[in-house]
């Protein structure tokens, strides 16, 4: 049994917290001798439904294998990510068949993956070919929505992509919608240049989802109406929101949480292969170069511009979004935890007897820098992942 003792995320109420197994056995009111400020903080460990890889290795690697997948997953934990989908971007068939056949092999290997591993998410390669809106994925690799393609890949993936991210003006996207959706498939609008009928379009046929809204988007656009003002309007989509301090400025992240109701937005770090690296240049699996700058911000090499991604991850996210949207605890990890559960149908994680026993324990201290969130343990399934279980406080 692990035994925890810690102040509520959503309430700041002081707690023991007993878990048995993959569950929670107990949630009881607890009482400090001394100032409950000194307890940490226990809430539902963080979900990011875009992660496309870490140290270096991307998702999407051509000969990728499992021991390789096993290595880029495992460090998520010591950032407070107990379920996560790995993502796979536009790339050819093949490097895409050789990801998912990976993911898929490591997750029957190992039980921890099973656990992490919520699902997959292909983003690309049915996506716009213009330049801003496909973002860094290589143009020789966009292709249309292909129904006969994607069951391959599901093959490969063993069914474990729940998550396809498609350019609503992509050639026969509103057919492989429709088909995804019947097949228990979420389906999100992205790197798209789409007018206003083929988004109403798009979410008619059964679209949920804006991915990373605000970017992949030309530099500049006509005021109104455009692609993005019609997503931000449309209540039948929620939005994720890439909030690393480099992919959108406060007010825009400010705008959209506004727009959407806290109860629509999606936290996602789309931390680039290259997260964890140090700066520098780097090639990509297409052969193109990124740089990683000093700032942390990952960029096409040779401008200062255009995004390839991020160097984040989800609890810098949280964070940032904290400080710049005036968010509560509570109201930031919901968005990276309860929401993105909710869009995909999954099991939320909540503080009290029988739920999943997900669960992250930390301080969260004010810096000169802003919000840092300090992990202590984080508990995936009902097994100590990350760190050690605090000794108990009085």
């Amino acid at each position: 049994m692990i035994q925890l003792r810690g102040r509520r995320y959503d309430t700041g109420e002081p707690v023991a917290i007993s878990v048995e197994g993959d569950r929670i056995a107990s949630v009881e009111a607890a009482t400090p001798v001394g100032s409950v400020a000194d307890w940490p903080w226990i809430a539902p460990g963080l979900v990011d439904l875009q992660i496309n890889g870490y140290g270096g290795v991307w998702f999407c690697k051509p000969g990728l294998t499992a021991d390789e997948v096993l290595k880029t997953l495992e460090p998520h934990f010591s950032y407070g990510i107990t379920r996560m989908l790995p993502t796979l971007v536009t790339a050819s068939h093949e490097a895409l068949r050789d990801g998912f056949t990976a993911i898929r092999q490591a997750h029957e290997q190992e039980a921890w993956v099973r656990d992490l591993v919520a699902g997959c998410h292909l983003e690309g390669p049915f996506i716009s070919k213009e330049d801003g809106p496909r973002g860094a994925h290589p143009l020789q690799h966009v292709r249309p929505a292909d129904w006969g393609e994607f069951q391959k890949l599901q093959d490969a993936a063993g069914g474990l992509i729940r998550l396809v991210t498609l350019a609503a003006e992509a050639e026969g996207a509103v057919e492989f919608i429709r088909k995804a959706v019947d097949a228990g498939i979420t389906i999100a609008i992205g790197h798209t240049a789409a007018n206003s009928d083929q988004i109403t379009a798009a979410v008619d046929a059964g679209a949920r989802l804006s991915t990373h809204l605000g970017n992949g988007a030309h530099g500049q656009i006509r005021r109104h109406p455009n692609y993005i003002w019609d997503q931000l309007g449309e209540p039948r989509l929620m939005a994720s929101i890439i909030t690393d301090g480099h992919h959108l400025p406060p007010a825009v992240i400010r705008s959209i949480i506004a727009a959407k109701g806290k109860r629509n937005i999606v936290i996602t770090c789309d931390a680039a292969g290259l997260a964890g690296c140090p700066p520098g240049v780097y090639e990509l699996p297409d052969k193109a170069k990124v740089e990683i700058l000093d700032s942390g911000a990952i960029v096409l090499a040779g401008q200062r511009q255009l995004l390839a991604g991020s160097g984040s991850e989800t609890d810098a996210c949280v964070a940032h979004a904290i400080d710049v949207a005036g968010l509560s605890i509570s109201e930031a990890f919901d968005m990276a935890g309860k929401n993105p559960c909710r869009l995909l149908g999954l099991e939320q994680v909540r503080l009290r007897r029988g739920s999943r026993a997900d669960l992250v324990v930390f301080h969260c201290r004010k810096g000169e820098s802003g919000t840092q969130l300090d992990w202590q343990t984080t508990i995936a399934a009902g097994q100590v992942r990350y760190g050690a279980v605090p000794p108990v406080i009085q």
